[in-house]
Formats: structure tokens, C-alpha cells, sequence
């Protein structure tokens, strides 16, 4: 499959799937408290979806070999790496989660984003692991120009995480997204400068960076055929934002009212 390059019609369609995206994490943000369940922040998660006119991209999805997914939403807790299936364990003081989010709005567009959430109190090892992540996202997300590269990008993950001792999941990477969920270009968070694919005009991907605060290497949790968790049961985080490549640099397609502030590193959420 190549990548697809999109018209302004079709980028106009891909800001309003991102910017509703973003609006599920606002949603359900001010009920992520100890003793709420990741089911009840997946039903919350759907209440908005249909308030919206948007279905969920998750529920049902089936890619080769895998069972049907049964929740309109992810929900990844401390080791959980990803894909983390909504359940009735209530979240406590401490946890981390990851609530990632994926919308299709009645036009076919889908707008893909994730957020970290911090339950209480959490250990400053939890809330380094959790606010670094985040900035290596947004290193990656400055990358993004024509002519660089999708190596860049990845590299300036990989160099930021590794520099503050986390790792970087290799399994598992960013992608094109459109009337598609998932397209052409697979976008690393690791690698060299100026390799893989040259980045151009209308392209958009998602740069998604799962870091863990231990080794990388990362195994499947029981029988669900979905949950990723870090091998040695150290912590993971992940941030999510889906990215136009524009004629002088980037766009982040998925920002709301209630995203989180910006690094004090980045000037501008589009270039």
C-alpha cells in the first residue's frame, strides 16, 4: 500500500475526526479518580462518541489473527504497554493509565489520539516517566517538515528516552490514518537520521511513543489475545497525536480545549 496524500477537502475532514477524538479524552478526563473502573471510563468514552455522532474505531476491530476487540476504547494501566481491554478492577491511587481513543466520524474519517492519566498521587518515578514521554512525542512531532525524513523522527525519540535511561517499545509504531485506521507509513520511535521514507505535503500519521522506565522488551498478558505488558513488569507510558505534514512543517491534527499545556520547549502547534 502507498501513502496516501490528502486533498484539502480530505484534511478538512481529518481536523474535525481529530479535534472529536480529542474532545472524548476531554470528556472523560474529569472522571479518571481513584475507584473509577476502566469499564465505566469506556462507557463514558462511548456516551461521548454517540453524543457526537461518532462510532469507535476499536469496537469489533479484527486484524489477521487477532479476536474481535471488544471495548470502544483502550485502557493501558502501569505495565500494560497497550492495547489494555477496559475492566471492572477499579483504578487506586498510584496508577498510571493510558486512554487511547479512536473516532470515525459520518464522513469516513477516523481521528486517532491517547493520553497519559495520573490516579492520586503517583510516585515521581511515575510522573517522570509519564511527563518525559510526553516530550519525546512532541520531539518527534518537531521533526516533522517536507523534506525530513521518517528516521528523524524516530531518532529523536529513541535519543530522548534513552538519554533519561527509558526504552523505547520497537513492536509497535505510529502510522498513516485517513478513511483507513491504519496506512502507510509505519512511523518508528526509533532509528537514524535522514533514512525511511521522506516526508511530504498532505501526509498525516500518528507519533505514538511507548516508553517503558525498564528494558524494552515486552510480552502478550494472558489468554485475550490483545494486552501488551513490559516483560519485566516495569512501568510504561504513551502520548498520542495525529499529524498533518503541511507546505512549511506540521500540524497537530488532534488538540482540544482541554489538552494538556505544551512542553515549554514547543512555540506553536503548527508550522
Amino acid at each position: 500500500m502507498s501513502i496516501t496524500i490528502k486533498t484539502a477537502e480530505d484534511i478538512a475532514g481529518m481536523r474535525l475526526a481529530c479535534r472529536l477524538a480529542s474532545e472524548v479524552l476531554d470528556y472523560i478526563a474529569p472522571h479518571i479518580k481513584p475507584g473509577i473502573t476502566t469499564k465505566e471510563i469506556d462507557r463514558l468514552g462511548a456516551e461521548c462518541m454517540a453524543a457526537q455522532g461518532t462510532i469507535s474505531a476499536t469496537v469489533g476491530y479484527q486484524p489477521p489473527g487477532y479476536p474481535p476487540y471488544p471495548g470502544a476504547l483502550c485502557t493501558s494501566v502501569n505495565h500494560v504497554v497497550c492495547h489494555g481491554i477496559p475492566n471492572d478492577k477499579p483504578l487506586k491511587k498510584g496508577d498510571i493509565v493510558n486512554v487511547d481513543v479512536t473516532v470515525i466520524t459520518k464522513d469516513g474519517w477516523y481521528g486517532d489520539n491517547s493520553r497519559m492519566y495520573l490516579i492520586g498521587e503517583c510516585s515521581i518515578a511515575a510522573k517522570r516517566l509519564s511527563a518525559l514521554t510526553y516530550d519525546a512525542m512532541w520531539l518527534g512531532i518537531q521533526q516533522v517538515r517536507p523534506g525530513a525524513h521518517l528516521g528523524d523522527i524516530g531518532h529523536a525519540i529513541q535519543k530522548f528516552a534513552e538519554g533519561h535511561g527509558f526504552s523505547v517499545v520497537r513492536e509497535f509504531c505510529g502510522h498513516g490514518i485517513g478513511k483507513v485506521f491504519h496506512e502507510e507509513p509505519q512511523v518508528l520511535h526509533y532509528g537514524r537520521p535522514g533514512t525511511l521514507e521522506e516526508l511530504k505535503p498532505g501526509m498525516v500519521f500518528t507519533i505514538e511513543p511507548m516508553i517503558n522506565a525498564g528494558r524494552r522488551e515486552i510480552k502478550e498478558f494472558g489468554n485475550d489475545g490483545w494486552t501488551i505488558v513490559t516483560k519485566d513488569h516495569s512501568l510504561s507510558a504513551q502520548w498520542e497525536h495525529t499529524v498533518l505534514v503541511t507546505e512549511t512543517g506540521y500540524e497537530v491534527l488532534t488538540l482540544s480545549a482541554g489538552s494538556p499545556p505544551l512542553p515549554a520547549f514547543v512555540t506553536a502547534t503548527s508550522t
